[in-house]
This record gives C-alpha cells, structure tokens and sequence, in this order.
C-alpha cells in the first residue's frame, strides 16, 4: 500500500499542474486521476473501520472501473487496457482471503464479458486506424500489466517471507517457554497416547523426552492411579471442560555416582487438562487434548507430614484420656483401700479389732501401697522412655538364670489362677551382654501379661532359643486373645485391648509399651501373634551381643533425635492376626 500512497501523493500534487498546461480535462483523464488518488480513500476507509478485506474488494472495484473505462474508449476487448483485467485477481490475492480473490475474479470476467458484449452489438468506438500506433499501445499495455504483475509478485513473497519469519519467531519464543519453564506441557489423544511432550519432561522425570511418546507415559503412572488418569483425559476431550489429577509417575534417577544404576521412585504429579481449539484437531476430526503438568511432591509430602501430625495430636489427646481413665480407677482404689483400712485401724477400740485382724488390715494397706507404688514407677518409667532419658547399663549376663528367676516368683500366682506355668529354656544358653534388670523386666511382664489374660486351666508356656547372633524370647498362651483391630494399637501407653475383657483385669495398660520400648532400647525386636479365644505368642528377639551408642560410656540413652536420626536401630514391630 505504501508505494501506491506514494504515487497517489506524487498524482494529486502533479493534478493542478497538469490544469494548468493542459486545460480542462478529459472523462477519461478524470478516470485516471481518480484512480490515482483512489488509494489515499481507501487507507482512510481502512484506518477508519479496520476491515482489510473491504480495503481490497474496493480496490479491485476501483482497478476494474478504470481499466473498464479505458478499454471502452479504446477498442473494447481488442483494446491494450483488457489485459489489465488479469491483474484485478491477483492484486486481490494479497489480501490473502479467498472470499475477495472470488469476487476480484469475478469482477474481472464480468468486465471481459460486458467488453465482449458491447463489441459484438457494436456499441464501443472503432479502434485506431493506425496499426503501428495500435501496437504501440498494445505493447505498452502488455508491458505495464507485466510490470504491475511484477510488483505485485514481489509484495507477495514479501509478505510470505515476513510471514515465515513472524511464525519462525513465535515458534522461537514458544519454544523458548517449553524449554525453560518447570512444568511440562504435553498434548495427547483421547486414549492417553502422548502426540508432543515439553523437553522439561526430561528434568521431571529422567528420561529422554522420545521415550515417553505414545503410551511411554502412560506406562510409568502408578497402576492404582491409571484409571483416573485416564479419566481426565477422556472427560476433557469428551466433556469440552477444563479437568484436574493428581497422580504418580516413575522417576528414574541415578543414584550416586554411577549412571548405569539407577534407582526407582514415584512423584507426585498435578495435571491440568483441556481440550485443544476445533481448529488444531487432527485431520480425522479425533479430539485431544493438552495437559500441563507439575511437579507436586513437596506439597504432598507436607500434607502427609500434617496428616501425621494430625494423628499424633489425637492419639496423644486420646492418650491423655485414656490416662486419666485409666489413673482414676488404679489410683483411686489402691488409695481407698489405704484410708479406710488404716480408719478401721485408728478406731480398733471402737470396733474391737484383735491382733490377727489387725495384721489383716496392715497386710492389705502393706498390698495397696505395693501396688500403688508399682503403678507410679511404671508410669516414670514409661516417661523416662518416652522422653529419652531411660539409662541402660549394657553388661554380661546369663539369661537362663534371669529366666528361670522371673518364672520361680510367677510360678505362685500361676498356681493360684490355676494356669500351668511352662519353662522350655536349654540349658545351653550363651552369654549375653545387655542391661539384667531390663531384661528381667521384660521377662516379668510379658510372663505376668500371660498369666493375667488366660483363663483357669489355661497354659502359659516361656521358651527361649538362639537365632544367629540373636536371642528369641517366646512366650505363648492360650488365653482371651487379641483382635486383629486391636494389634494395630499394641504396645501404645495406656491402652488395654479388647472389650470383652477390657476391665475384667487390673493394670494400666504399661506392661506391653515398657516391653516395646525396652526392646528398642536394646535395638531389638518385638512380634505379637493372637488370634481372639485362641490365645497370644509374644516373640522377643534381642542381640546377643548390644553396643551401647556411645563408646564413651556403658550408659545407653535413647532420645527422640536419635531415634529420628538412626531409624536402623529404632525398633521394629510386628503384629499379626
């Protein structure tokens, strides 16, 4: 447009010169200025409504009106100015719209057709009668046409070539964004195959972007979450609406410095999905859709550890009801039978209490305040554990003789609920090296934890062996038994399983969590094997040989930083049902 301004400027500032030599003009010449300035019109009509279309479809009308004008005047048909008509269609062809190359087109093979016509009725002026001079217009017709053609070829590469070069640059900067930006922008089919991945995915994932086309991603989500990313993908190109999924993908990364290692991990993965625009669908008309993916696992790893923290707090609140229920009955009844046997004691001349009632009262106060006592050391025993502040002293110790100790002051009671109390311990028993007095707590309760919860006639049986460079103390029962919900919480402080016996027996609910952590302590492990009215198998299984963490001292001391730090030495429990 800007080289046709410019004539039509240099057009309309030659006008009143031309006025002044030449005089008053002629139709044809006022034509042929108008078409001049004919361009100045059109970039006001252009700049005014934006529509570029328009801008050529008048161009052409303007075009065909003045080569119609002068075609008439000079032979119809036969005249030099016919041959323009072929240059209407193509100026229009710089619009780049085919609805005004059509009308461009047709316009010129109306104005050829209403040549003809006039021509053949006889209706248009005689050509010169000068064949030189008829030629010369003809070859100036043929030769400005050609020019004009020229011109407009070369705008035409012009544009295209200015074209490519605008596509190659948004190519560039789009390709600069999927080359730099941390999420990976992907675009799939409506089955999951990937058409086009971001090389991003290669940062995210480890692997080379090739391996991941068609169901190469599909393949590393994790199979419980393939169904529902399918889903999203289905729902977004059926649907037509924006989808989200979070799902698991394989990772590979090498591991240390070897590349050929590599060890496997899932991430979490946030999708977004939508389906594509009508006009970038495939030439079968399937639809797809393109997804943008993150990387979430920071996120999901923060709300598991909320998750975790959450159950915590409510296993503590929990916890702290389960202690002050459980504190109110062991507490209270110990001490109510303290005051009012030491009550009936201070009015024994009111009662008249003899000698042996007396040794009675004192005997049972003497029994409350043992067991008052044992509660309350359980109790800082099982806060010393939990804190870290619980001291062992490894040191070498027989533990036949420390078995056969714990079962000979449990034997008693054993006979009184009528329980056979069963020793299966060699005789050939190693040398262990360990803290005796957590040992022999262990022991102890685990064989009274036994004896509580087995029924008259029932069996208690306490058998030890060596496994490796292990210890395994077993003690199994026919007793109640334990529920498999219940497994789940053995050994947590204060918890008692089982309603149908929840209260029938005395204890804080300690005994089992002083074991674990006891067991712990000693890097051990614990196994708890019951079935409900079939009975339970308690399985201890401790180094034969323990190190204490510090070599400094023979004290050991197990802290919560420590246990974080060093999850292989922390302890390890197995229920089972």
């Amino acid at each position: 447009m800007a080289p046709r301004l410019l004539g039509s400027l240099v057009a309309f500032a030659a006008f009143p010169v031309y006025l002044a030599l030449r005089g008053a003009p002629s139709a044809l010449e006022v034509a042929a200025f108008a078409w001049l300035i004919a361009p100045i019109l059109l970039s006001w009509f252009l700049s005014r409504t934006g529509r570029y279309e328009g801008a050529h479809v008048l161009s052409s009308l303007a075009l065909s009106g003045l080569v119609l004008t002068l075609a008439m005047t000079t032979g119809g048909i036969e005249s030099f100015a016919a041959v323009w008509l072929v240059v209407v269609p193509l100026e229009a062809a710089l619009s780049a719209s085919r609805r005004a190359v059509a009308f461009a087109s047709a316009l010129a093979l109306s104005c050829a057709a209403l040549l003809i016509a006039l021509g053949h009725f006889g209706l248009l002026s005689a050509p010169e009668a000068n064949p030189l001079l008829r030629n010369i217009f003809m070859a100036f017709g043929v030769a400005s046409a050609t020019l004009y053609a020229a011109g407009l070829a070369f705008a035409a590469e012009s544009l295209a070539r200015t074209g490519v070069a605008l596509l190659n640059l948004e190519e560039d900067r789009y390709r600069l964004l999927a080359r730099n930006m941390s999420d990976v922008i992907s675009r799939h089919r409506r089955n999951g195959a990937v058409q086009f991945i971001s090389p991003a995915a290669e940062t995210m994932l480890g692997t080379q972007v090739t391996r991941l086309l068609g169901h190469g991603l599909f393949e590393r989500v994790h199979v419980a979450d393939r169904p529902a990313y399918l889903t999203a993908l289905s729902d977004a190109a059926r649907g037509g609406e924006a989808r989200s999924v979070e799902f698991r993908l394989r990772r590979d990364a090498p591991r240390g410095g070897e590349r050929s290692y590599q060890q496997v991990d899932f991430i979490w993965v946030e999708m977004r999905c939508r389906p594509l625009e009508p006009a970038s669908q495939t030439a079968a008309g399937e639809a797809e859709v393109v997804a943008v993916m993150r990387d979430v696992t920071d996120r999901k790893l923060q709300e598991q550890a909320l998750d975790v923290a959450r159950t915590e707090a409510e296993q503590a609140d929990a916890a702290k009801t389960r202690f002050l229920a459980t504190m109110s009955h062991e507490l209270r009844t110990p001490l109510n039978a303290i005051i009012g046997f030491s009550e009936m004691i201070v009015q024994e001349q009111a009662l008249m209490l003899d000698a042996a009632r007396r040794r009675e009262y004192a005997q049972l106060i003497n029994d409350s305040g043992q067991h008052l006592l044992s509660v309350v050391n359980g109790i800082l025993d099982m806060s010393k554990m939990e804190t870290g502040n619980f001291e062992i002293a490894p040191e070498p110790f027989a533990p036949r003789a420390a078995l056969i100790n714990c079962c000979s002051l449990l034997a008693l009671k054993a006979r009184e609920n009528g329980i056979d109390l069963v020793t299966r311990i060699p005789e050939d028993l190693p040398v262990m090296t360990g803290d005796p007095r957590a040992f022999k707590q262990i022991s102890l309760n685990l064989v009274s934890n036994a004896i509580k919860f087995t029924e008259r006639g029932g069996t208690v049986t306490v058998s030890a062996a060596v496994e490796g460079a292990r210890l395994l103390l077993r003690v199994t029962d026919t007793g109640v038994g334990i529920a498999a919900d219940d497994l789940k919480r053995i050994g947590d402080p204060f918890f008692q399983a089982g309603k149908t016996y929840q209260r029938r027996h005395e204890g804080t609910g300690l005994g089992l969590s002083i074991v674990k952590s006891l067991v712990a302590l000693h890097a051990g492990e614990l196994t708890v094997q019951s079935k409900i009215h079939e009975g339970t198998t308690v399985t201890v299984a401790l180094p034969l040989t323990f190190t204490a963490p510090e070599p400094s001292s023979n004290i050991a001391t197990l802290t919560p930083a420590a246990r974080s730090a060093n999850p292989d030495q922390a302890h390890q429990v197995k229920k089972s049902a």
